[in-house]
């Protein structure tokens, strides 16, 4: 059997004795796992993992941010990286309750949006975090 083969038959195997979980679980010995049989208590994921499933998650942010924010392909880069690094910690739903955030950038008052970030409970959540963003967001 070749390599390729031998793969293809544990993968199909194991889906059927581990099962395909998308969200992370408890396993019988109460370890918190996911996948087919990812034990994240101690084995964890690889940096290079963890940089894969980093790259989707800003794929994902910056197909949201273009369906959802009108003055998206206009924004400079550094309003834009603001703004997705707002989205990336927050999610859409919560980001998009910064009407007046938001109504500041879709008229290019820089400033004004990085105010309005930094008068939120966000903010006070994330500590230097909201200043690094906000630094962004002003340009």
């Amino acid at each position: 059997m070749t390599l390729s083969k031998l793969k293809a038959h544990l993968t199909e195997d194991l889906i059927k004795n581990e099962a395909l979980r998308l969200k992370p679980y408890h396993d019988t010995v109460g370890k918190l796992t996911i996948g087919v049989g990812r034990n994240l208590d101690d084995q964890g994921v690889s940096e290079e993992e963890a940089l894969y499933l980093l790259s989707n998650d800003i794929d994902s942010v910056l197909d949201e941010l273009s369906q959802k924010v009108d003055c998206w392909p206009a924004l400079p880069d550094l309003q834009k990286i603001g703004l997705a690094d707002m989205c990336f910690n927050l999610g859409w739903p919560r980001l998009s309750k910064f009407k007046k955030m938001l109504a500041a950038l879709n008229k290019g008052e820089f400033e004004l949006a990085a105010t309005e970030a930094l008068d939120s409970k966000w903010a006070k959540q994330v500590g230097k975090r909201s200043e690094r963003v906000a630094a962004l967001l002003r340009g």
